[in-house]
């Protein structure tokens, strides 16, 4: 007697863990950046934003260009951290609230994949807007620094990588764009209060330096008063960059671990 046996159904494609795949991050990144050539508004922001706050604060200065060299350089490390936290951490959310994202995370990809091309995309973008502020600051601005002006570029730019950094990791702890943008008041405004923008870090109260000693934007103005002080690269310089871009590759891997694969 003659059995008939039903076909197992195909296994569904294992949803992949484990190292970034090169493809699938490029191909996110491409996604990612066909979007935002579709969205001006968010491109003005993030190129020139920054800009335009440059150029005021070089005229509220007129009267005092060397004020302008102390505080315009560590700005310009600052206002692209602000911006592409901003960008980032809202256009990450859009899509965890379309469901863009829960439908991204059933398919072949990793969530170290997707956290990677996120940060490819808006890296390539970090790297359009610090390049522009750096040169509008030294060339057309008149911002002059002992350093060289690559150096001001590279703090800038590792900035932008970490303020893209710190919108994807909050991204996941917010339900609303609106609830993104409140996170800048407990994610950037200490930092800003607390880097040495307005006063030296040393001349704070010993608890409040205590704690500017573990926030990455405080590193990112010390090494930009290096350029503005030194001529050569420094030792401090190094360490100041290294830290910067350690805090970035940490809190993106923060970002992966956090990120769910359904919206709740």
């Amino acid at each position: 007697m003659s059995t008939t046996t039903t076909p197992a159904a195909p296994a569904a494609p294992a949803v992949p863990t484990g190292a970034l795949n090169a493809a699938r991050t490029t191909a996110t990144a491409a996604r990612v950046l066909r979007q935002l050539r579709h969205d001006p508004r968010t491109i003005a922001l993030l190129i020139l934003i920054p800009c335009l706050m440059l150029i005021l604060l070089r005229y509220v200065f007129d009267a005092s260009p060397r004020t302008f060299d102390n505080i315009g350089a560590s700005l310009l490390g600052i206002f692209p951290l602000i911006t592409m936290f901003l960008v980032t951490s809202i256009a990450t959310l859009r899509e965890r609230t379309s469901g863009t994202l829960e439908r991204l995370l059933a398919m072949p990809l990793g969530k170290a994949d997707l956290i990677a091309g996120y940060a490819l995309a808006f890296g390539g973008l970090a790297i359009v807007q610090s390049a522009l502020a750096t040169g509008l600051a030294v060339w057309l601005l008149g911002l002059d620094v002992t350093g060289s002006p690559w150096l001001l570029l590279l703090v800038a730019l590792l900035d932008a990588l970490l303020g893209t950094a710190l919108g994807l990791f909050v991204s996941a702890f917010a339900a609303s764009e609106f609830q993104a943008v409140q996170f800048m008041p407990a994610v950037i405004f200490p930092q800003l209060l607390l880097c040495g923008l307005f006063t030296p870090r040393s001349d704070m109260h010993p608890a409040l330096e205590a704690i500017s000693d573990v926030l990455p934007m405080s590193y990112a103005v010390d090494g930009m008063n290096e350029v503005l002080h030194h001529t050569d690269m420094t030792a401090t310089f190094v360490r100041d960059v290294l830290i910067v871009a350690g805090c970035a590759v940490l809190v993106l891997a923060l970002g992966a671990a956090t990120l769910r694969r359904r919206t709740a």
